[in-house]
């Protein structure tokens, strides 16, 4: 089937763009408004996009209904410039869930998940004390595009756990900190748990000389 996009409703193409842009890595963000009441919500609009500067992304859609009101993340990050995104494992899965759940805005996400709260090291922003790693966030800019911004976040400073380091790098070990991936908007996710496919990448010279064989 084909799909032209200008014909669809916003709903239509969300359901498609989510279920073919997967699997998504998961950011669990936690932010705090003027009167320092934190906030936690799951986004898979979210990615790496550079490294120098290290750069993330983060898409933020407004809340539902007619009017552009910014959801409380956003909104906090747009007014305290910071925030920290903390890496969803598989240990968190169920937590992160909960995060989720639409609460009434006097009631804490943390609260209601069992989660709590460490400080940071170079933003205010408290991370997930429950969380293997996480990176600490300044705002570099915020775009607002129809009902959603785009956020970018400077990473100032990274917390991982000392089991999930390889100090050769350093690299992290993936394989060993299982996090999990967001598919479709139906519920599903993936596990990287005993599901690494190891490629690498083929230097010119080797791929020229298997061409010839």
């Amino acid at each position: 089937m084909l799909f032209e996009v200008e014909k669809m409703e916003p709903r239509q193409i969300y359901n498609l763009l989510i279920g073919l842009v997967a699997p998504r890595p998961i950011a669990l963000v936690t932010s705090m408004n003027e009167q320092g009441q934190m906030n936690a919500a799951p986004f898979s609009a979210y990615n790496y996009l550079c490294t120098d500067p290290p750069v993330v992304g983060l898409g933020v859609t407004d809340k539902p209904g007619g009017v552009f009101v910014p959801k409380d993340t956003a909104r906090n990050i747009r007014r305290g410039g910071q925030f920290v995104v903390n890496v969803v494992t598989e240990d968190l899965a169920k937590a992160m869930n909960v995060c989720a759940t639409d609460f009434p805005a006097d009631v804490s996400e943390l609260e209601m998940a069992g989660l709590a709260t460490a400080p940071s090291s170079v933003v205010k922003v408290p991370r997930i004390r429950q969380a293997h790693a996480a990176l600490e966030c300044v705002e570099h800019a915020t775009i607002e595009i129809g009902r959603s911004r785009i956020v970018l976040g400077r990473v100032v400073a990274m917390f991982v756990e000392d089991e999930f380091i390889d100090p050769k790098g350093p690299y992290i070990k993936a394989e060993e900190l299982h996090a999990i991936g967001r598919m479709n908007g139906l519920g599903s996710y993936v596990r990287t748990r005993d599901a690494f496919l190891n490629m690498p990448r083929i230097p010119y010279e080797e791929w020229k000389a298997g061409r010839r064989e």
